[in-house]
């Protein structure tokens, strides 16, 4: 009998960590493994941002902070969302996490109550669904496939809510898609929200910069439900920061409160260090900012090319962040010596072993059709990495 929780128990490993980790121990062994399993930028993180740390350091922030974070790295939160959003807070509101992904648990934490219902679009980032497990709340998941751009329509949120319904989460940019709601898109699911003042809304932005079309247009904007909208966002993906691990929420004063007192309990204020890393960064400008948006740009055109010239790939041009999620249900029931595809996740193991390319089935994201490639890599491993997986396919019959 096990002495684990049944909490514990009944949480699934992180789908992309386990691949990343997968992929790492055949590398260990001396295989050439390329890696398009994880979500991480691979520039560094910029000097002035750098610098800052150094300074912070030299300058002994080095103790203790309070749990929302400093006063001047919320503020200048406060600044940035006024700035670039065009959206008013107060630095009461926001509060700084170790990390985007416990921002993301301490909303769910503090909103959902057992057996109350989130609605989910698919596909989802993968621990959207095992946050809510944690609250014992229930995943409710609407379908966006490839043919709708992987967003849901207005129609399909109105007929998803119910009276038990008491959160929405969802990513735009969207990871593990790509795929980026409009201005007019957002506003249609906003009108549907409006009618139903119990349903909170959750908007993940951490990929708000990685935009290919227009400006970043956020769910928050809308001033009738603004109050029920709580943003994600952080540093990670914009300031190649991820192992900094610091993210935040914009909320209304209540939740604020809440997530403040729940962070005090679990881990309290994130590193002092990194918070002043993350003062300079939203001080320092855009700059390398846009060059890494330009080479993910440039790299998505690349990549996208060279998936279209596989034969039963399809794969669509997403606008934001830096993931492809091709449909993979024609290679389903094929095989290569002596061993058949049955699902997305087997693939996966396949390409990994047969073609030495680390990327992430599809079932963990909510979609078992689907395969997700990053590439937030290299031009030249990005190359070699298609064409590997080109071979692979290829022998698969």
């Amino acid at each position: 009998m096990s002495a684990l929780s049944n909490r514990i128990n009944n949480l699934s490993e992180s789908a992309t960590i386990k691949m990343a980790k997968l992929g790492r121990e055949l590398a260990a062994k001396g295989v050439d493994v390329i890696s398009l399993s994880f979500g991480e930028p691979d520039f560094h993180t910029p000097e002035h941002i750098k610098d800052a740390a150094k300074q912070a350091m030299d300058n002994n922030f080095t103790y203790y902070t309070p749990v929302a974070g400093y006063p001047e790295l919320r503020k200048a939160v406060v600044a940035k969302l006024k700035n670039e959003n065009n959206l008013d807070y107060d630095f009461s509101q926001i509060v700084v996490s170790t990390g985007a992904k416990q921002a993301i648990a301490n909303a769910v934490l503090c909103l959902v109550n057992p057996g109350e219902e989130v609605i989910i679009p698919t596909p989802y980032w993968v621990s959207y669904s095992e946050v809510v497990k944690l609250a014992d709340g229930v995943s409710v998941f609407i379908n966006a496939p490839v043919e709708q751009d992987f967003k849901i329509t207005p129609a399909q949120l109105e007929a998803a809510i119910t009276p038990k319904t008491k959160l929405f989460m969802f990513s735009s940019p969207c990871n593990p898609t790509g795929s980026v709601y409009s201005k007019d898109e957002l506003e249609g699911l906003a009108k549907v929200f409006e009618k139903h003042p119990h349903v909170y809304i959750m908007s993940d932005e951490i990929y708000e910069h990685i935009n290919y079309v227009d400006k970043h247009e956020s769910i928050a904007q809308f001033d009738y439900i603004k109050d029920r909208v709580v943003i994600i966002n952080g540093w990670s993906k914009a300031f190649a920061m991820t192992g900094w691990r610091i993210g935040y929420t914009a909320s209304n004063k209540e939740i604020a409160t809440a997530c403040d007192k729940m962070q005090g309990q679990v881990t309290s204020g994130t590193c002092s260090i990194t918070q002043r890393a993350g003062v300079a960064a939203y001080e320092g400008g855009l700059e390398s900012v846009l060059e890494m948006r330009a080479a993910f740009k440039k790299r998505r055109d690349i990549v996208y090319k060279l998936l279209s010239e596989i034969n039963g790939l399809k794969v669509n041009l997403p606008d934001g962040a830096f993931y492809f999620f091709p449909k993979v249900t024609s290679f389903f029931g094929k095989s290569y010596n002596g061993k058949t595809i049955k699902d997305a996740d087997e693939l996966s193991i396949y390409l990994l072993e047969e073609a030495h390319v680390a990327t992430v089935g599809g079932d963990s994201f909510g979609d078992p059709t689907a395969i997700r490639l990053s590439y937030a890599a290299a031009e030249d491993k990005l190359i070699e990495a298609v064409r590997r997986i080109k071979e692979a396919l290829g022998k698969l019959v």
